[in-house]
């Protein structure tokens, strides 16, 4: 589970691998692609080729497949306008900017090739400038694109998780925990959920200061989810609570879990500002088999084994059964 900044370099990294600086060529002419190769490589394209149209369409079903495209209208197998139509219809995470390349030149040709999908429409003879021009106003628009895309992943990512700790904020991670309930109800299985506290929070506060405070939530936060499973559920509840649903846990599976936690959180001080904070964790621990409770019920019981398990002198669980 990364925090905000990290999750969002990752982000970062996955949009720049969208902006690759790679192009497809899709030519059934060998003298042509030759040139195309040279050129394009001069302009620091990675160039990938495609000797015609059915070759093309099975690279684009590839992962990372280029974003832009030099097309042949007249090739083998799939031509360019069938083709153009085929990547418009297929669903694709990212647009696809083509540029159709032939010797029509009638303005019906231009409107059919248009139509199938293209982008920009390049009549054959070309010389090295118009192509450049072009193929440089089609990464303009790619970088719009991936600049819309990155904009809208770092919104739907900022409304599901908590702006502090970068775990899934409150509503998320109870619609987590309602779902794996309802799975666990389809497949007969076990859900787990575990109510952690931070013990004596409002002390660092109010010894520390907020800004200590909020090193201790995240501090916490990142030892909490070094210890889960890459598909357990951590979220912050609110204030110094947090959350943890555990797909197919019973309730021994979840107390394990619980006193790994504890283990982590008060495994070594966190330092703020010079001092060393001990910091450590109380949690309530239940579980519910298939179709024994709702979501409510077993939020009350956790929170139950959480009072327990601070009345018992904190740094400890407690466990409330199926």
């Amino acid at each position: 589970m990364n925090t905000i900044p990290e999750a969002l370099l990752r982000l970062d990294g996955e949009i720049s691998q969208r902006r690759n600086n790679s192009v497809l060529v899709a030519e059934d002419d060998p003298m042509f692609r030759k040139i195309l190769t040279v050129w394009l490589g001069r302009w620091g394209y990675r160039v990938l080729l495609a000797e015609d149209g059915t070759t093309a369409w099975k690279m684009l079903q590839e992962k990372d497949a280029p974003e832009l495209l030099i097309l042949d209208w007249v090739m083998p197998g799939i031509d360019g306008p069938e083709l153009c139509r085929r990547i418009r219809k297929a669903s694709s995470a990212s647009y696809q900017y083509i540029l159709l390349v032939t010797a029509r030149n009638e303005s019906q040709d231009v409107v059919t090739g248009l139509e199938a999908g293209a982008d920009d429409y390049l009549t054959k003879p070309f010389d090295q400038s118009e192509l450049r021009a072009r193929l440089r106003v089609g990464n303009r628009i790619l970088a719009l694109q991936a600049d819309l895309i990155e904009s809208r992943e770092k919104l739907r990512f900022q409304a599901t998780h908590d702006g502090l700790t970068g775990l899934w904020n409150r509503s998320s991670v109870l619609d987590m925990l309602r779902r794996e309930m309802g799975r666990a109800n389809r497949s007969e299985g076990f859900t787990g959920l575990l109510m952690l506290d931070l013990d004596h929070f409002k002390k660092v506060n109010d010894t520390y200061g907020h800004l200590a405070g909020d090193v201790v939530l995240k501090e916490t936060a990142e030892r909490i989810a070094s210890v889960v499973r890459p598909y357990d559920f951590v979220g912050r509840y609110g204030g110094e609570e947090f959350l943890v649903v555990l797909p197919g846990c019973d309730i021994g599976q979840s107390s394990q879990t619980a006193e790994r936690i504890c283990a982590a959180v008060a495994e070594a001080s966190v330092l703020v500002d010079g001092c060393e904070v001990r910091i450590t964790v109380s949690i309530g621990v239940t579980a519910c088999a298939a179709n024994t409770l709702l979501e409510d019920k077993l939020l009350a019981k956790a929170d139950a084994a959480l009072y327990e398990a601070k009345g018992a002198g904190r740094n400890c669980i407690s466990v409330s059964g199926l």
